[in-house]
């Protein structure tokens, strides 16, 4: 890394680090700004550059994105995404590393846009199968991303290194630099990546915030990186279908500020936990009004314990008090902040609103703020937690047009015409946003100035080659999800997840069956079991017509040249699951049991 500071700057990176070894939209045409015009340089000979994602299209979350030209790749962000309510038993689902496990020499560096779990928590499950050289991040992603792989002891497999808004890093075909942006937790930078085939410039997630409560955007270095070439843009597409401006954060913590002053009783407040800005200040509001402070939730005691030791908030010891302490102190000197914003069922708040909280519960005058808002597919959960909460005889406060006490941490529409008139890219490829989002963020930048064919909306493993002023969609890698059950990162677990959730809708039916193996006979009547699938006690006929079906199937592969338990097994299947779905409409999970004489 080169460091070209400034005197009130101090960067851990000394020195040059060189690693030198031996389906497009097409639209009608939009009007266009008058423009500087843009002279770009190549110097890729017949060797393109190739882009493309592992995760982070046509989905939110497991943000990972490769850069390869030659010999060397790098890559930027590898993060996690958390399981839906179908994905019955996941952990987290990460993107398939087998390009990169079967790639691995190649790779140079990863560097980190932010320390969100989108984008840095595949880190510890991608270390398990590779070695990296060095993950270059902001000082506070370096230290979650230190935490985690500390946690799941793969310190060994690489080093992370900080950076800084004027640092460098340089290998034979790429020269990476960074330029502040704005978002909902500190230390949020774009990367700038200068490849042979020109520059390539990533958002990570971002918005423009002219009174933030971090860093300021690097608005000037923008309009720089524009004017000397773009041209490929990958851009953060989560609020693509947004309308305006994207509200600051400083304004969200003054409406904060009002809820305090009028609440009597306890404070609850439950937020993102990714979103440290706000619990930053949400932590100096109950300072400021003198309130005890109780932490509920894992996540949100790892982020407030690294920003205590980063000093990013100095707030002192004895403010923080237990659970099992709070009746020491009057309500109106309590707040509680808590994980359970999207009404997670095992969160802490759904378990006080439900009376389940060993520590906790709801009393007459509570106040609970939800400084949040649920995120597709969560607002059902929400309103039932809203309820229970209600119902108990809490306030709830949660954040309305006229009562805003939350606001995203990423770019509406305005923001993003801002970003297209600085960096004028040459192509662009919409990231981070399921598909309708990448669709109309290329329709966004075509209203201002992406000529008509330069936008594409690709899947992950899709790979954009660029070359020499050009770029077309290319081949295509393997970028299938890996659901991480347990420990287990195979995949395997993906039929794990169809059979849990087949054994929720329909159930299962076991049909035990016994036989003489030595004589290729049927010693008696199948057994047929159902559970969760149909009621057996008014349900005879349809029990015996399927002991009749499974009697046959069971007696035919016994007569037949070659009588295996899997080929019985297969044909009790094969026989039995259509009749059940002709009478029942339903497609249970079909276990033959076999038991065999000796």
């Amino acid at each position: 890394m080169e460091n070209k500071k400034k005197e009130v700057t101090k960067s851990p990176i000394k020195k040059v680090i060189n690693q030198n070894e031996k389906a497009p939209l097409v639209e009608e045409e939009p009007f266009h700004f008058r423009q500087r015009e843009v002279v770009r340089k190549y110097s890729g000979g017949n060797i393109p550059t190739k882009v493309f994602a592992l995760g982070g299209l046509e989905e939110i979350g497991k943000n990972t994105y490769v850069i390869e030209h030659d010999n060397e790749i790098i890559i930027i962000d590898a993060g996690v995404k958390f399981p839906d309510a179908g994905m019955l038993g996941v952990n987290a689902v990460i993107p398939d590393y087998s390009y990169l496990v079967e790639n691995q020499t190649k790779i140079k560096a990863m560097f980190i846009t932010h320390g969100h779990e989108d984008h840095i928590g595949g880190i510890p499950y991608l270390l398990k199968q590779i070695k990296i050289p060095a993950i270059f991040a902001p000082e506070l992603a370096a230290a979650l991303i230190r935490d985690r792989m500390k946690e799941n002891k793969v310190t060994d497999k690489t080093v992370v290194k900080e950076y800084v808004a004027e640092d460098k890093w340089r290998s034979k075909n790429f020269q990476v630099s960074f330029a502040a942006l704005n978002h909902s937790i500190p230390d949020a930078f774009g990367i700038l990546v200068k490849t042979p085939n020109g520059n390539i410039f990533s958002t990570g997630d971002y918005k423009f915030d002219w009174s933030p409560l971090g860093h300021f955007a690097e608005i000037d270095k923008l309009a720089e990186i524009g004017n000397e070439g773009v041209e490929l843009l990958m851009a953060d597409s989560t609020n693509a279908e947004v309308v305006g401006y994207t509200p600051g954060e400083r304004g969200i913590i003054d409406n904060l500020d009002k809820h305090f002053i009028k609440a009597k009783g306890r404070i609850l407040i439950t937020t993102f936990a990714s979103n440290v800005h706000r619990i930053q200040y949400i932590i100096q509001l109950a300072n400021k009004y003198n309130r005890k402070i109780v932490i509920l939730g894992r996540s949100i005691e790892r982020i407030i314990k690294i920003i205590r030791k980063m000093g990013h908030l100095k707030i002192s010891e004895k403010r923080f008090i237990k659970p099992t302490d709070m009746h020491k102190y009057p309500d109106n000197e309590l707040m509680i902040i808590t994980t359970g914003s999207q009404g997670e069922p095992m969160a802490a708040l759904s378990r006080i609103a439900n009376d389940k909280h060993q520590s906790v519960r709801i009393k007459p005058g509570d106040t609970v703020i939800f400084s949040s808002s649920p995120i597709p597919g969560n607002r059902a959960d929400v309103e039932r937690l809203v309820n229970s909460l209600t119902r108990i005889g809490a306030t709830v406060i949660e954040n309305t047009p006229t009562n805003q006490i939350h606001t995203s941490g990423h770019a509406s529409q305005e923001e993003q015409k801002l970003l297209f008139t600085l960096l004028k890219p040459n192509y662009f490829m919409p990231m981070h946003g399921e598909y309708r989002m990448l669709k109309k963020h290329v329709e966004t930048a075509r209203s201002v100035n992406l000529k008509s064919g330069h936008g594409f909306v690709v899947a992950n493993g899709d790979q954009i080659e660029l070359l020499n002023g050009f770029a077309k969609v290319g081949r295509r890698i393997d970028a299938d999800a890996i659901y991480v059950d347990g420990k287990d990162m195979t995949g395997q677990a993906s039929n794990v997840i169809r059979e849990r959730d087949t054994l929720s809708k329909d159930g299962l039916i076991a049909v035990v069956v016994s036989i003489d193996s030595q004589n290729n006979k049927l010693l008696a009547q199948p057994r047929i079991i159902s559970r969760g699938s149909f009621y057996v006690k008014d349900s005879g006929s349809i029990i015996g017509e399927s002991i009749g079906i499974v009697t046959n199937a069971v007696v035919e592969i016994l007569n037949s040249d070659r009588p295996t338990f899997g080929a019985i097994k297969k044909a009790i299947k094969q026989a039995l699951s259509p009749y059940i779905f002709k009478v029942k409409r339903r497609n249970p999970l079909i276990i033959p049991v076999i038991l065999n004489k000796k």
